[in-house]
């Protein structure tokens, strides 16, 4: 009888736990050429990301080695607390080292927690700071409602996602990094003599499938986000809280079956959706313009909504306090969002000359901040050029065009449009009249 009862004690205090709890199920597939979204069910449901959450660290690492703030040789140290790390791992010591290649090809392969925390101490000086510094790039990229207080994906209940930020997610790795992105499809790599493999199984027995990740805590489910290229056609699949690893395996397939012969041909990758409502750059204002859903912070909404359904566990009443309050000391990653930006200058329109249009906004605000990343990511060739976001109403709809205006001749605005292209810019040359 003791024992029964310390079993029963056992159970009801796991079935307790907040981190014991089963997300809702999800899913989407979208086109990842137009952004339209081919199937979805509950796709804007709080869910917990798990490992899905190395898409956004492994995002993070790609955009610093682009920046030349990392190198793929670079060694990254692992602290006490990163060797600390629950399985899956690498299983590297505290005071030993990886490579930044190593422990990348460890968060795509074997899903490694112990290299996602050292990856977000080299790059953030801790993981807290680094969380915030993921927070506000996902916020950038428009995963409106994703919140990150890992690097990992481990059991936290205020680590947050949906269906839909994750597809933009995957859409964004596809887009900003499409060399680094062929990792994704490596099946195993060699480790210290070792060899690992991945599980991925579907990836394996998927035609088409090159990525990109799975996820797993007693809290999610089972996750999965899957891209697929058929026929010159790419769609990205998400499944969450799957019951069983076979379950959402047969749930992908389902939908990859179904949906991957719907999308879009080229080799076009829409652009990502965004919290001022940036959409794909409309430069000709010919065809549909997809638009994702819009920002709903602050995330008290968010949290009504899930109370509301009942269905998925959700952040805690302190947590929503101090992501209202941007209180720092319960996260940084809310008190980073806090901080208010501040106004861009409205400029006019120029007169003469040649201009480039890059995009087009539902703000003016939003159009200023694609431009303003843009010449720091091109750097030279817009320096000296004038950014300004000419506002067009048609059918009740407004849209700023993001535009660079300045350019002396046509071949240098055909030359810098070229360059922006190379990273990822749509790119419109025309005349400053006409």
């Amino acid at each position: 009888m003791p024992k029964i009862l310390i079993a029963l004690s056992f159970f009801v205090a796991i079935l307790s736990s907040p981190h014991a709890l089963m997300a809702g199920q999800a899913n989407l597939v979208l086109d990842a050429g137009t952004g339209e979204v081919l199937a979805s069910e509950n796709a804007d449901r709080l869910n917990h990301p798990a490992s899905l959450t190395k898409m956004m660290t492994l995002y993070m690492t790609f955009e610093a080695i682009k920046r030349g703030k990392l190198s793929w040789d670079q060694p990254v140290r692992f602290s006490k607390y990163a060797a600390s790390r629950p399985p899956t791992k690498l299983h590297v010591k505290a005071g030993d080292s990886v490579t930044v290649r190593e422990a990348v090809m460890g968060m795509i392969i074997v899903s490694a927690n112990d290299a996602a925390s050292a990856m977000a101490e080299t790059l953030g000086g801790s993981e807290s700071a680094f969380c915030a510094q993921m927070t506000r790039r996902a916020r950038a990229l428009g995963l409106n409602k994703t919140v990150f207080v890992n690097a990992s994906g481990l059991p936290d209940e205020q680590q947050v996602t949906t269906a839909r930020d994750m597809a933009a997610l995957g859409v964004a790795l596809l887009r900003d990094f499409p060399q680094e992105y062929r990792l994704f499809a490596t099946e195993s790599f060699v480790f210290r003599g070792r060899t690992i493999r991945g599980h991925n199984n579907l990836m394996y027995r998927t035609a088409g499938m090159d990525g990109i990740k799975t996820g797993y805590t007693n809290a999610s489910g089972f996750n999965l986000v899957s891209a697929v290229r058929q026929n010159g056609r790419r769609v990205i699949g998400v499944v969450l809280g799957g019951r069983t690893a076979a379950s959402r395996d047969r749930t992908m397939a389902t939908l990859l079956t179904k949906y991957a012969g719907a999308g879009s041909s080229g080799t076009a990758v829409v652009s990502a959706q965004s919290p001022n409502g940036i959409r794909l750059a409309a430069l000709d204002d010919v065809g549909p313009v997809p638009v994702l859903r819009p920002n709903k912070d602050p995330i008290s909404a968010i949290v009504a909504e899930a109370n509301a359904n009942g269905s998925v566990p959700v952040p805690s009443t302190r947590y929503q306090t101090a992501y209202n309050n941007g209180m720092a000391d319960e996260n940084p990653a809310f008190a980073a969002l806090q901080k208010p930006r501040p106004p861009q200058p409205v400029l006019q329109a120029p007169t003469d000359g040649w201009q480039i249009q890059i995009a087009a906004a539902t703000s003016r605000q939003a159009a200023m901040d694609i431009l303003d990343r843009a010449k720091r990511t091109i750097g030279a060739p817009l320096a000296a050029r004038q950014a300004y976001a000419e506002k067009v109403t048609r059918g009740g709809s407004t849209l700023y065009r993001a535009r660079f205006s300045g350019f002396p001749s046509k071949n240098d605005a055909r030359s810098a449009c070229e360059q922006l292209v190379q990273k990822s810019y749509d790119c419109l040359l025309m005349p400053t009249q006409g």
